[in-house]
Parts: C-alpha cells; structure tokens; sequence
C-alpha cells in the first residue's frame, strides 16, 4: 500500500520501519530530518512538506499532543490537499475534544478517520508488538486492517466514536502512571525498613502481578534506569493531564491524578524533562 507517516519520534520511528519492513510504499515527514533521513536510507520516500504524505491510501500519525497535531494542521487545514478518499490512522493520545473534532474535520471532507492510539514502549513498536485500540467507520478500519498485522500484536475495536478509543488509551495511561507511582512508593517503604525491593520485585514479578506493566516498569524502577527515555516524563505529565481534563468533562472524579499532576509538575521543576516518566518515584530520594 502507498502510506504517509507524520511524526517521527521513538514510537512512530519503529512503526514507521515495521511498514517499510513489510514491503509498503512510505513517504515520511518529520519536523526534525534525523529520523527522516534515518528512514529513507531504509527505503522511505522524504516529503518536502506535510502534503506530501496525503497522497496515498493511508496516513499514519503519530504526534505528541493535541498542540503539535493542530499545528501541522490535521485539524483541518492540512485535509484540504488529501488525495480523494485517503484513510487517516491516528496513533497519537490525544483528547476525547480533539478525536471528535477530527472525526469530524475527516467526515465533512469525504475523508476517513480511524483513532487508533497505541499501547507499548518503542521496544514493543520496533518488535511489532504494540496492542491497538479502533473507533471509527467500518469502512475506515476496513482500510487499515491490512497493515495491523505488521505493527501489532493485538487489536481492539471498540466501535465508531473516536473519542472512545482515545478516552480508552488515556484510561489505560492513567492506570500505568498510577502503578509506576505505586511502585516506587512500595520500593521506598521496603528500603527504610531494611527489605531488599530487588527480593520484592522477583517474586511479586513471577507471582501475584506476573504482568508486563509490573515486571517492565517494576524493573525499570528497581534499577533506577530513568534515561535514555521511553515515554519522556512531560507527556507522562500531558496524558495525567488528559485523563484529569476527560473527568472534568464527563462529571468524574480522579483523585489519584491530582497527586500525579503534582509528582510528574516535581519533577519538571527538577530539570527532569529528558527522563522516562519512572522518573517520578526518585522524587524522594
């Protein structure tokens, strides 16, 4: 398939391969040339522009925020110059707001609109090993199907609201941020009372909370290896947000995401923007 790929960074770098590896035609841009060129010397085609990557069946993005995806105008503008009946995969995690709206801006251009936001570090992106989530037409995922089976290894319809895809994804977020705070405190207590957390972590890893969130984060966090980066600790801080922000909205309360607002706002304010966001739990060393 001919496939356009907008956003570049860690993830989306892996993603991007898994197309090119599986024989696909892929025009790449990026706002930094690194990963593009990176690309190309696989295979890829480089845009000159945004537009570029428009023209074919489908387009993958995959942005930092609502902020970056309004700027290279995926909201509207930039959909005014998609080729006739292109299919846009949006892999980012973005707000329940933004997905309605682009579901929208999509639909009144005679474009189709698949939220497709992703579970997995860039280590389960390169090894095609992601777990996707869809909301949209029928006729969209349709489209998108073809491509799953080279990035992912599990997949979730969830039916035709995109927001429901995207408020699923910053559930699931919420849930993780939650556990890596959890964790770093359970390890804390364990070393003031003299308990080695290296014991804690092998047996709970193999028994009660034998599952990947525990034994990749719970390792990540006994070792204290905080850099280089997987999911850097401000879009650790955006998707608290994100989560904080779709309660408001529908009448929810989250009181566990006040105190992760203000650990990952810490550890901002500690110079910590390049740290992965495990980074929370050395807060009170």
């Amino acid at each position: 398939m001919k496939i356009g790929f907008i956003g570049l960074g860690s993830m989306g770098l892996g993603v991007a391969r898994r197309l090119l590896k599986a024989g696909h035609e892929l025009t790449v841009w990026n706002r930094s040339s690194e990963p593009v060129q990176a690309l190309v010397a696989d295979g890829a085609i480089a845009a000159r522009e945004p537009a570029e990557v428009l023209q074919g069946e489908l387009l993958f993005s995959l942005l930092a925020s609502d902020e970056a995806v309004r700027a290279v105008g995926l909201d509207g503008p930039l959909l005014e110059r998609a080729s006739a009946g292109l299919v846009h995969a949006n892999l980012a995690t973005i707000s329940i707001e933004l997905a309605r709206e682009l579901a929208d801006a999509h639909a009144s251009r005679g474009l189709g609109y698949v939220a497709m936001p992703v579970f997995g570090r860039p280590e389960a992106a390169a090894a095609g090993e992601l777990a996707l989530v869809l909301a949209g037409p029928p006729s969209a995922i349709a489209s998108v199907r073809p491509v799953l089976s080279a990035i992912s290894k599990t997949q979730r319809v969830l039916g035709e609201r995109a927001e429901h895809a995207n408020l699923f994804k910053i559930a699931g977020n919420f849930m993780i941020a939650s556990t890596i705070e959890t964790i770093g405190e359970a390890y804390s207590l364990l070393r003031k009372g003299g308990v080695d957390p290296a014991q804690f972590y092998e047996l709970l890893a193999s028994t009660i909370f034998a599952s990947p969130v525990f034994k990749n984060y719970g390792k990540l966090i006994l070792d204290g290896k905080f850099e280089p980066a997987g999911f850097k600790l401000p879009l650790g801080l955006k998707d608290v947000n994100l989560a904080r922000e779709a309660a408001t909205q529908l009448a929810g309360a989250l009181p566990i995401a006040e105190l992760l607002e203000a650990r990952f706002a810490q550890a901002l304010k500690r110079g910590w923007q390049d740290k992965d966001w495990t980074a929370i739990t050395a807060l009170d060393d």
